[in-house]
């Protein structure tokens, strides 16, 4: 994260203190085709709950790169707007403490608690800290190989107790922009509408499969890691050596498509890496008739 970054988070986390606001949440951006306005509307509500009108902010910011240019339809631009919420609402265990809370919210009597137990790697609870005490943690944990073990969380309405402890971890939302794990979804992100932008430059048949590739990631612990893992094999493999002009890929489109097909549960990636390889060993076989 860049000082102005670190600067601009420590503001916020400490805006309870000094006394300001965070700002007014942000209007739609102009020129937004009416079609994607209940969409990105709806991210923009998402957002400020999850994190605070300026992460909405950034929201609109991104997607404003993407109105009005070549080769964006409405229905492109649509996916964009819902899927990069999607990806800025990740899932950590400060979100899921908000979620369980807002279960309390809905009619009285409606429920009478209850108790979900989530299971987390080790550096994924590490990671929800700020960076200047996690990266140290996380070396000694790599040190001693321990960074994957799982820890079971109980997130319960069914007590005060638990109630409390949800408050707890929710509030922790502040510290969220200085954390590991920030810093490396917002890459993520960024890597993302690189990767879609340069596409509309380079392969403009292509962009709907590198803007759906966003569905690879979700969720926590083994399964992200996994989604995470695949996702960048298929961009570092396939799509950033044909932009780059080192892979002859006409069909970049058709490619992703296959090698997605070929990622399955396996953190040895077996089957996704010889999928790559064949068709990368076929496109440059292509190439040389």
């Amino acid at each position: 994260m860049t000082d102005r970054g670190i600067l601009s988070s420590l503001r916020y986390l400490l805006a309870d203190f000094i006394g300001e606001d965070d700002d007014e949440p942000p209007f739609l951006p102009e020129g937004l085709p009416e079609p994607v306005m209940a969409v990105a509307s709806e991210a923009i509500h998402l957002l400020i709950d999850y994190q605070g009108p300026s992460y909405a902010r950034l929201y609109v910011d991104r997607l404003r790169r993407f109105i009005g240019k070549r080769g964006v339809d409405d229905v492109m631009l649509g996916d964009i707007a819902r899927l990069m919420a999607v990806r800025m609402s990740y899932e950590d265990p400060i979100r899921i403490a908000q979620l369980k809370l807002a279960e309390l919210s809905g009619p009285p009597g409606a429920s009478a608690g209850s108790v979900d137990v989530k299971k987390f790697r080790l550096e994924e609870l590490v990671g929800a800290l700020p960076a200047v005490i996690a990266e140290y943690v996380l070396d000694a944990l790599e040190w001693v190989g321990c960074t994957h073990i799982r820890v079971s969380i109980r997130f319960s309405t069914a007590s005060r107790v638990g109630i409390r402890r949800l408050k707890i971890e929710a509030g922790l939302r502040r510290w969220r922009l200085l954390s590991v794990r920030y810093a490396k979804e917002r890459v993520w992100v960024e890597r993302w509408l690189h990767m879609i932008d340069r596409s509309l430059t380079k392969q403009l048949h292509a962009a709907p499969a590198i803007i759906q590739t966003a569905t690879m990631i979700e969720g926590y612990g083994d399964v992200y890691r996994q989604g995470m893992a695949d996702w960048n094999a298929i961009i570092d493999g396939l799509v950033k050596p044909t932009f780059d002009g080192v892979l002859a890929l006409s069909d970049l489109a058709g490619a992703i498509t296959e090698a997605r097909a070929a990622a399955l549960p396996d953190p040895r990636q077996a089957a996704l890496k010889r999928k790559i390889a064949e068709i990368r060993a076929r496109a440059s076989a292509d190439a040389n008739v």
